[in-house]
C-alpha cells in the first residue's frame, strides 16, 4: 500500500494552532464556570449566615461552630474553614446585590476577591478595581500591586489639554488611560540615574511598563527616527493604542517639567501626524513624563497648544517588590513578548496599505472599516491578491495579539510570515495601479 501523502506544512501548522486554540478556550470556559458556581455558593453562605445573625441574633462564634460541621460533611474540601466562612460573611455583605455578584465579581478567582476585601474598603473603589482586574486580565499578585500603588487615585490624573484639542469623547478615553504619577517601581535606579538610563531601564521591562501604561498601548519603537527637513530626530518611546486608534508619542525627563518640554513635544506631534498618521487615524498623543511638574507652569504651557498632550510625574523604586519578581519577565519571556508587538505593528501595517491600495483602486471605504470587510470587498471585486486566502486565517492571530490575548508562538510565527508576504504583495500591486 502506498504511503498517504505528507501533509502540507502550512495547513499543518495551522490546523495545530487551531486545535490548540480550541482546547486552551475550552478549559478556561471550564474553568470560569466552576469558578463563577464556587464564588456564588460562596456568595450564598456568606448571605445566609449574615441573615442567619442579624435575625436571630447568633453570634461570631455560630461560625466556628459551622466550620467544623461543615468540615465534618465535606473534608475534601478546603474552603469551610473559620476563616473563609468569615470572608464569605464579608463578601455577602460587601455586595448586597446578586445581579452584580453574578455580572461582575463571579467572574474573578475567590483569591481576588478576598484581597479586595482586604485591601480596599471604599465600595465604589472596590468595585473600580473588581472590574479593571476582569478587564485587564490581571493576577492576584498584579491586582495588590494596583490597590498599593494607588492606581484608582492616579487613573486620568495627569494635566491636559484634551478637552480642548480632542473631540469630546475622544478627550474623555484619552484622559481616562493617563496616569498621574506613573510607578516604574520595577525598576532599581539610583538618584544619579540619566534619561537613557531610565529609557533603557523601561525598555529592559517592556511587559512591566506595558502593564503601568494601560490596556491598549502596542509598542511601535524606542528612540523611533523621523527626518525633518534632512535633520533627524528620534522619540524616546512611540506606541499605537489600539482604542483610541492613535499614536502616542512619550518623553522622558528626569527634571522637573519646563515649558520648553511642550514646545519639543508639539513639534514632534506635528512630524508623527504628517509622516505616519494615516487618514483614518485619531491624531497623535503627546504625554510627557517628567520628575516633577508645577500645576501653573504645566497650564501656562499647555494653554495655547494646538496639539493634545499630557503631563505625568513619574516615581522610581530603589528595589523592586519582591513579591511582583515572578510577573516580570525573564529575558526568556521578554524575548516572547516581542514577536506579539511586531504581529501588532504588522497588522496596523497591513490596514494601512490595504486602505491606501483601496483607495488607489478608486473604492476607499467612507467610514472606519476593519481588514476583514475590506479584504471581502477586494474578493468580491476581482482585486484581492493571491495570497488573501492564506491572510485571512493568520488575520485571526493577529486580532487576538492585538488584543492581549496568549497566542501560541507557532501560530506567531507563522501569522508574522504570512503577514509580511502579503503586505509586500500588496505593496507591489498598489504600485501597478
Amino acid at each position: 500500500m502506498a504511503d498517504a501523502p505528507s501533509p502540507d506544512a502550512q495547513g499543518y501548522v495551522t490546523l495545530v494552532a487551531e486545535l490548540k486554540r480550541r482546547i486552551t478556550d475550552a478549559r478556561l470556559r471550564a474553568a470560569l464556570s466552576v469558578n463563577r458556581e464556587l464564588v456564588l455558593l460562596y456568595w450564598g453562605i456568606g448571605r445566609d449566615i449574615l441573615s442567619r445573625q442579624e435575625s436571630e441574633g447568633w453570634g461570631a462564634k455560630v461560625i466556628d461552630r459551622l466550620a467544623v460541621d461543615l468540615g465534618r460533611a465535606f473534608p475534601e474540601m478546603t474552603g469551610l474553614s473559620a476563616r473563609n466562612l468569615k470572608y464569605m460573611r464579608a463578601f455577602a455583605e460587601a455586595w448586597p446585590d446578586l445581579e452584580f455578584v453574578q455580572q461582575v465579581v463571579a467572574l474573578l478567582p475567590w483569591g481576588h476577591n478576598v484581597r479586595l476585601l482586604d485591601a480596599v474598603k471604599a465600595a465604589p473603589e472596590r468595585t473600580w478595581y473588581a472590574r479593571q482586574a476582569i478587564e485587564n486580565g490581571w493576577s492576584r499578585n498584579v491586582l495588590v500591586h494596583q490597590i498599593e500603588s494607588g492606581l484608582f487615585t492616579r487613573q486620568g490624573g495627569a494635566l491636559t489639554n484634551f478637552t480642548r484639542t480632542l473631540p469630546a469623547g475622544q478627550s474623555e478615553l484619552a484622559q481616562q488611560i493617563l496616569k498621574d504619577p506613573y510607578s516604574f517601581d520595577f525598576l532599581s535606579l539610583g538618584p544619579e540615574m540619566l534619561e537613557r538610563d531610565l529609557e533603557r531601564g523601561l525598555i529592559e521591562h517592556l511587559r512591566a511598563l506595558i502593564l503601568e501604561l494601560g490596556k491598549g498601548f502596542a509598542f511601535v519603537g524606542s528612540q523611533y527616527h523621523l527626518e525633518v527637513a534632512g535633520q533627524d530626530y528620534y522619540l524616546d518611546l512611540l506606541f499605537y493604542h489600539l482604542r483610541l486608534r492613535c499614536f502616542v508619542v512619550i518623553e522622558l525627563k528626569i527634571d522637573d517639567f519646563k515649558p520648553e518640554f511642550a514646545g519639543k513635544m508639539n513639534f514632534y506631534l506635528s512630524a508623527v501626524d504628517d509622516q505616519l498618521r494615516h487618514k483614518d487615524d485619531q491624531p497623535t498623543i503627546g504625554i510627557i513624563l517628567c520628575k516633577g511638574r508645577n500645576e501653573v507652569v504645566v497650564e501656562y504651557s499647555l494653554r495655547d497648544t494646538a496639539k493634545p498632550m499630557g503631563v505625568a510625574q513619574y516615581k522610581v523604586s530603589p528595589s523592586l517588590p519582591s513579591r511582583l519578581q515572578r510577573d516580570l519577565p525573564t529575558i526568556e519571556e521578554l524575548g516572547r513578548e516581542f514577536p506579539l508587538m511586531s504581529v501588532v505593528k504588522l497588522r496596523i501595517e497591513i490596514e494601512r496599505a490595504l486602505r491606501d491600495y483601496a483607495a488607489a483602486n478608486g473604492f476607499a471605504p467612507t467610514r472606519p472599516t476593519g481588514i476583514g470587510p475590506m479584504l471581502q470587498d477586494l474578493q468580491r471585486r476581482g482585486l484581492a491578491p493571491p495570497s488573501a486566502r492564506a491572510f485571512i486565517e493568520a488575520l485571526r492571530v493577529m486580532n487576538e495579539a492585538s488584543h492581549g490575548v496568549a497566542v501560541d508562538p507557532d501560530a506567531t510565527e507563522h501569522a508574522v510570515s504570512v503577514g509580511t508576504a502579503f503586505l509586500a504583495e500588496l505593496t507591489d500591486q498598489r504600485r501597478d495601479v
